[in-house]
């Protein structure tokens, strides 16, 4: 009997197939004391297991590319903390095994991170990956991971481990769900980056029996158990009628009456611009240059270095627009030479523009990096700071890009509502302005991005935060300047019309999403879109704002 489970869609497509479950995380080693003379062997013994799976993890980075291989070298540097493997040592000389010092000493680690705010408490996932990769090794067992199988399936999963979403072969793993992430988790980032079919916060998705068929609907985050063969072949043709649109359009961005909406690409670094060039992004709306900051947590790339990647993604743009993120550190990103460590909610502390106007060295560095890569270059180059949040802010970022020389637009990212609320304001010292939808909707609802259970949230679709772009859109239209998307939310393409409606003038996003959003807005006129954005901001609830928008957009 066919029944309908409901998740959040976070990666476009259908896949219809059997499930099979990702395999079983390591078990607890058994607590067994070991002599004092056979302490040396079992710590050399972790170490050695240590350094395979950093190893391997970067071979997966290497073979993987762009974000997922930043996401898996971060998890390499997990496995080789220096305090961590301290506190193995210290495990192993007071009488454990190597694998059972291992799993203690990373269940401590697990307690700290769970307790220390956004970023790291999202990264609980990551560390019990690498644990029970250590461990597995150590006891001589099979890697937890995904199954084999000779036929494509639906993988389904608690969670995703990043090493394990990003080396899947989309040829055998037709899609995925998982019990627990977010819009806005790894999983849900890699997954849009491989163009795989993927549903998380599906409550009971582990409860689905191994080989039972379902049918995945990445975009509207429904799972059909068992779906009749009537369902089947309408995903199918559903599919199939918006793989032809995509092949059907091309070139910028615009709606069937040809309002232009540039559709630019969300990248990390100079390995995320082939794709982005391939899906025809028009240029970058988001180049996040903490990735060159992560490399070593504890030291600032140098000049030389930052001008060389810099330059790198503004050559792949002649006459393009590049809009580049000044370094976006602290909270969810701390970095041992800038962020404090001893913050109660760093998400609320001293995280991104706040961190650079602190540390005023190093945000100059990098405005006189920006302004050497840009010499010579036919780019429009943009430059804007995160986490805005009044005038004053906006003013002091717009003076440090003066003080550097830097030629080139100023802006802000909308990411606290007080931004959007005072958008006007802050336009008298920038140019435009950018909404982070992600961050903007996680201190909108105080609902913390990596949290499954406030997934509903986190929802791009809820009416508070549509109005909130709204009223950023409309300051930035009364002031003669732009107002962009560059948050999650402008991958779905239901919701790129609604944006357009709002009045935002350019979305940026993963490379893989900007064909669907695409083909979907050169079917509707702007004043389609204006009328569904109207029915979204009437609803009461992301569901219903939805099912408004799809209403007046399908003519119901």
């Amino acid at each position: 009997m066919e029944t309908t489970l409901r998740g959040v869609g976070v990666s476009h497509g259908v896949a219809i197939g059997e499930v099979r479950h990702m395999g079983t995380a390591v078990l607890e080693p058994p607590a067994r004391q070991i002599p004092a003379e056979e302490a040396e062997r079992e710590q050399g013994r972790a170490r050695k297991a240590v350094e395979a799976v950093a190893a391997d993890l970067m071979a997966r980075g290497n073979l993987a590319g762009g974000e997922a291989q930043a996401v898996l070298e971060a998890q390499a540097m997990m496995a080789q903390d220096p305090e961590l493997m301290a506190d193995v040592d210290r495990r192993i000389a007071v009488g454990s095994t190597a694998e059972r010092a291992v799993y203690d000493a990373f269940a401590a680690y697990r307690e700290l991170l769970a307790g220390a705010g956004e970023y790291l408490a999202g990264r609980v996932a990551d560390l019990d990956d690498v644990r029970n990769r250590i461990v597995a090794r150590l006891l001589g067992v099979p890697m937890p991971g995904v199954p084999d199988s000779d036929e494509p399936y639906v993988l389904v999963a608690r969670d995703l481990a990043p090493a394990d979403t990003a080396l899947l072969d989309p040829t055998l793993v037709l899609g995925f769900v998982t019990e627990e992430g977010g819009p806005t988790s790894h999983s849900a980032i890699l997954a849009r980056a491989l163009g795989v079919p993927a549903v998380v916060a599906l409550p009971g998705a582990g409860e689905l029996a191994e080989g039972t068929m379902i049918a995945v609907d990445g975009s509207t985050g429904e799972i059909f158990v068992n779906p009749s063969d009537e369902k089947k072949a309408q995903l199918e043709a559903a599919a199939a009628e918006r793989k032809a649109a995509l092949a059907a359009s091309t070139g910028p961005g615009a709606t069937a009456d040809g309002h232009k909406v540039p559709l630019l690409a969300n990248v990390g670094g100079p390995s995320d611009v082939p794709a982005a060039v391939e899906a025809g992004a028009e240029g970058v709306g988001l180049f996040r240059t903490e990735f060159l900051f992560l490399d070593d947590s504890k030291n600032a790339p140098s000049e030389e270095k930052q001008v060389e990647a810099y330059r790198q993604v503004l050559e792949a743009f002649p006459e393009g627009r590049v809009v580049v993120r000044v370094l976006d550190a602290g909270a969810d990103k701390p970095l041992d030479f800038l962020t404090p460590g001893d913050e109660p909610n760093p998400a609320l502390g001293v995280r991104g523009l706040r961190t650079l106007l602190d540390h005023p060295e190093v945000l100059r560095t990098q405005l006189t990096a920006l302004a050497k890569a840009a010499e010579g270059l036919p780019v429009y180059l943009e430059v804007m700071a995160p986490m805005v949040a009044d005038r004053t802010d906006a003013k002091a970022f717009a003076d440090a890009c003066r003080a550097a020389g830097l030629q080139a637009k100023f802006g802000a990212m909308v990411e606290i509502p007080s931004a959007a609320l005072r958008a006007r304001s802050i336009l008298q010292e920038v140019e435009f302005l950018s909404l982070g939808t992600n961050d903007l909707a996680q201190y909108t609802f105080a609902a913390d991005r990596q949290v499954g259970a406030v997934s509903r949230l986190q929802d791009p679709w809820q009416p508070a935060l549509l109005d909130l772009v709204a009223l950023s859109a409309e300051a930035a239209k009364a002031e003669g300047k732009s107002c962009g998307v560059c948050g999650e939310a402008a991958s779905d393409p239901l919701l790129a019309c609604v944006l357009t409606g709002l009045g935002v003038t350019s979305l940026s996003m993963g490379s893989a999403s900007i064909p669907y959003v695409r083909a979907t807005l050169a079917k509707y006129t702007l004043a389609q879109c204006e009328r569904a954005a109207a029915a979204a901001r009437a609803s009461d609830s992301a569901e219903e704002a939805r099912t408004a928008a799809q209403a007046v957009l399908s003519g119901e």
